[in-house]
């Protein structure tokens, strides 16, 4: 290899960690799930070993040609399926040991309404008892976190923007309000995958339902944080399962409007 050649390949990623990670992706297939197609290849082929810190969002965004949205909810996936670990401020990481995870989500069966509903049941199962032990043990702190994510929410979709990271944000701070490690680990552990518009792409191409749909679950935020503000575990559990509920009946809805 020539010395232009071998600069080339460094400048492309190309290296011996990580050969061909960073480089534009193929324009024809989806962008989410190449990215985590390539990602995943990297690791089970030994180039990302378990440890290593994944590229930053902005290199892949970069040499990949991609939003920022599609390299989250590329990670979201990865993380799903148990590749790999992400620190609050520190990135993402391959996983010490991938190949003991118990139990695993795999991102590509959840394109259907069917895979949207059970993710939504399994979600309603946990998080009801979740906002009702918050209710009960989050701190004031922490209750003004719930309730500011819910606001940071209401902005987002009153930019017309999907709101995938903050309708999380909203779910996680319930999670660490119940003051139990577990509930959270449930929630990292599916990460953006427990937001059905990330996995269903039911609104390309219709923002009049995008944002009724939003505009319900703004509402339905707003009760669970004034059930959790209010100190009352039989309210915040029930407003968490009409939001999930509905969450259900409403896809359902869609699923026929743009069928």
């Amino acid at each position: 290899m020539t010395g232009q050649a071998k600069h080339s390949a460094r400048k492309n990623g190309g290296g011996s960690t990580r050969p061909g990670l960073l480089r534009p992706l193929n324009p024809v297939r989806r962008r989410t799930e190449e990215v985590v197609e390539r990602i995943a290849a990297q690791i089970t082929d030994g180039h990302l070993q378990a440890g290593a810190r994944l590229p930053t969002e902005q290199a892949m965004m970069t040499a990949m040609g991609v939003s920022r949205t599609v390299v989250r909810e590329a990670i979201s996936a990865l993380r799903a399926r148990g590749l790999v670990t992400t620190r609050q401020g520190a990135g993402a990481f391959v996983n010490n040991d991938a190949s003991q995870q118990p139990y695993a989500i795999d991102p590509e069966g959840l394109g259907s309404l069917d895979s949207v509903i059970e993710i939504l049941e399994l979600r309603t199962a946990v998080e009801m008892e979740a906002a009702a032990i918050a209710s009960e043990r989050a701190t004031a702190a922490q209750i003004k976190v719930i309730a500011k994510a819910a606001n940071v929410f209401t902005r987002a979709i009153a930019k017309g923007d999907r709101a995938i990271k903050e309708d999380f944000d909203f779910h996680y701070a319930i999670a660490v309000g119940t003051q139990n490690s577990r509930f959270v680990g449930f929630l990292e552990f599916l990460g953006g995958l427990i937001i059905p518009r990330q996995s269903i792409r039911t609104f390309d191409g219709k923002a009049e339902l995008q944002t009724r749909y939003l505009e319900s679950i703004e509402k339905e935020h707003q009760m669970i944080v004034a059930a959790i503000t209010e100190r009352s575990p039989r309210k915040a559990r029930e407003a968490m399962r009409r939001h999930l509920v509905n969450g259900k009946a409403r896809y359902k809805q869609l699923a026929d409007e743009v069928g």
